[in-house]
């Protein structure tokens, strides 16, 4: 993927969120604030209008600028947690203007270790990184696995969440009324890396 398959990318995750915007503020109502949805997606909105007439080649760039702009617009966690993914992402990414599949899966383990350490959660709590890290380590241990596949797992991590307590956030005072609701951030997650696979899917082609 080169920068302009990064700017491709952001721009499909933008278009999802705003055609699930008021679906993913639902699912925040159910469990948070209900401002998920609306969060996102003026945020992703924002990272669009920013990058259009961005043309450094260097990705770690383009994903410095993603990052940033999430930090600064996006209101709640989501804000703070995507955007610490994206920079750390950047870190790996920096000077790259080509970057392998490779390069790709050690940014995005770089951006849930960012997730993590700004959000304090782990796997089984009901939070974004049920579709990150489970979704990572199976990319990293086989890096053969189909796009086809990868795309099917992440769905199927994200409807994990339904079934989970949630232990972290405003959803945690719930307890076990949060059983039963999809977790927000792992369905925008789960937008984020559908949609990354399908990109991929057309890089391949």
């Amino acid at each position: 993927m080169n920068q302009e398959d990064f700017k491709k990318w952001i721009k499909q995750v933008n278009e999802r969120i705003q055609e699930q915007k008021e679906y993913l503020s639902e699912l925040d109502g159910a469990i948070g604030d209900g401002d998920h949805g609306v969060n996102m997606a003026r945020g992703f909105q924002e990272v669009v209008n920013r990058i259009e007439t961005f043309e450094n080649p260097d990705i770690g760039a383009l994903l410095q600028q993603v990052a940033m702009t999430l930090i600064g617009k996006v209101g709640g966690a989501s804000g703070p947690l995507y955007g610490t993914a994206f920079l750390k992402a950047a870190g790996v990414l920096k000077g790259v203007t080509e970057c392998t599949q490779s390069d790709l899966i050690l940014a995005l383990e770089e951006g849930l270790k960012g997730i993590k350490m700004r959000g304090k959660a782990e796997v089984g709590d009901k939070t974004m990184i049920d579709v990150w890290e489970p979704l990572l380590s199976k990319w990293k241990e086989n890096p053969e696995t189909s796009l086809k596949e990868l795309k099917a797992f992440t769905a199927e991590c994200m409807e994990g969440t339904r079934h989970l307590e949630a232990k972290k956030g405003r959803a945690a005072y719930l307890g076990k009324r949060s059983i039963g609701t999809l977790d927000p951030g792992s369905v925008s997650s789960y937008i984020l890396f559908d949609t990354l696979f399908s990109n991929l899917e057309d890089v391949a082609s």
